[in-house]
């Protein structure tokens, strides 16, 4: 809960004998890192009218997106959270928009195999870039625990089911019925298709999280 308790200068600041306090401050996020021998680092910040709002450890992580001290990012591993930024889901389907725009633009390409081929390609970057390459290109201090894990298992620290997770997994399948539909569900393309859809779903289900079949990309 949050608590609001008088700001004293430096010539007023009382305390008891023995007990010696020190701060960290940031004065451009108006923050304050307040040390307690017993507690460790104390989060307050500094509120209106002369007031330190103090956090609990839980407030503070949460409004941790919108602070940074000492490092350029706010998270441990950016990657956990770059499905969560703003305007990043628009971007993602504007970009498969403008893949089929292209696509449509080259001549005697048929509009069947135009689907087929966004779709085909679009898969494709989503298993390489989600369920292929592993670790993180930023600089974490997380001792190499993400440099096993794929992308898609960094992905809100591997909390299943979340609203990333959610319409990663819808895309595709959207994608599929407008493919299947424009193609007049052509026997041979709607089995290059559905192939393509599986290889991006099934590495999706929460059992095969962290799972290295026959031990396939496992380093």
């Amino acid at each position: 809960m949050l608590k609001g308790l008088p700001l004293l200068g430096e010539e007023n600041r009382r305390h008891s004998p023995g007990v010696q306090l020190g701060c960290i401050i940031s004065w451009a996020s108006r923050t304050i890192l307040l040390v307690l021998p017993a507690a460790g680092l104390l989060p307050l910040e500094l509120g209106r009218e002369g007031m330190v709002l103090t956090y609990t450890w839980k407030q503070w992580q949460e409004r941790g997106s919108r602070m940074n001290v000492g490092t350029a990012h706010s998270e441990v591993n950016p990657n956990t959270r770059v499905m969560n930024s703003r305007g990043i889901w628009l971007s993602y389907v504007l970009a498969i928009g403008l893949l089929h725009v292209v696509l449509l633009s080259i001549p005697f390409v048929s509009v069947p195999v135009v689907w087929t081929l966004t779709n085909l390609i679009h898969n494709m970057g989503m298993y390489i870039f989600l369920h292929t390459v592993k670790g993180t290109p930023f600089e974490t201090p997380d001792q190499g625990k993400a440099r096993l894990l794929t992308h898609w298992e960094q992905m809100d620290y591997g909390v299943q089911f979340t609203a990333s997770r959610k319409f990663l997994t819808i895309t595709p399948i959207v994608l599929y019925f407008l493919t299947s539909f424009y193609t007049k569900y052509d026997q041979i393309h709607f089995i290059l298709n559905t192939v393509s859809l599986m290889s991006v779903l099934i590495p999706k289900l929460p059992q095969l999280h962290g799972v290295r079949i026959f031990g396939i990309n496992k380093y």
